[in-house]
């Protein structure tokens, strides 16, 4: 990924052994639940969902919040590492989210979005116009066999700031 040297830093720190740090200031959540970047770049996020008491619903599998929280970081981490490298300030919100589950995920899951390129497309147009760019951003699950469990589709709305006055 040919990035600005203040994205790739951003994307280090994603990427970095001690991002629970990063993670416990920003997503507290996603930093309980364990969840952590296991790739990030120029065409994939792929994000790791722990198994376990943190994550495991009543029926012994994984939470579906748990999962959509996995689909969510694996298509807004890269957007966020963009967004380092915009020319403007850009805002970003998710809009929308659909799930399909088609396995019980029972264990450790892998959350992996292969849209990196539309999702920079999306902000570089952000950046020269003052209308919302829209992306749908698909991200799958998979249980520790490599078996497909959930897809998810995350709509994001990427929205040049006004300038402050």
């Amino acid at each position: 990924m040919s990035l600005s040297p203040a994205a790739e830093r951003a994307r280090r720190q994603v990427l970095s052994p001690i991002a629970a740090a990063w993670m416990w200031r920003t997503l507290p959540l996603a930093a309980f639940a364990g969840l952590r970047v296991v790739r990030l770049d120029e065409q994939a996020c792929v994000v790791r969902l722990p198994g376990g008491w943190r994550t495991q619903n009543p029926f012994r599998s994984t939470y579906f919040a748990a999962q959509a929280m996995a689909a969510e970081m694996s298509t807004g981490a890269p957007a966020l590492v963009l967004l380092r490298e915009a020319p403007a300030s850009i805002a970003m919100l998710v809009v929308g989210l659909r799930a399909s589950y088609t396995k019980k995920l029972v264990g450790t899951g892998t959350f992996t979005f292969e849209g990196v390129p539309a999702l920079r497309a999306a902000i570089a147009r952000s950046a020269e116009s003052s209308e919302s760019q829209a992306v749908t951003a698909r991200s799958t699950g998979r249980d520790a066999t490599g078996e497909e469990v959930a897809e998810f589709e995350v709509d994001w709305s990427f929205r040049r700031r006004a300038p402050k006055a």
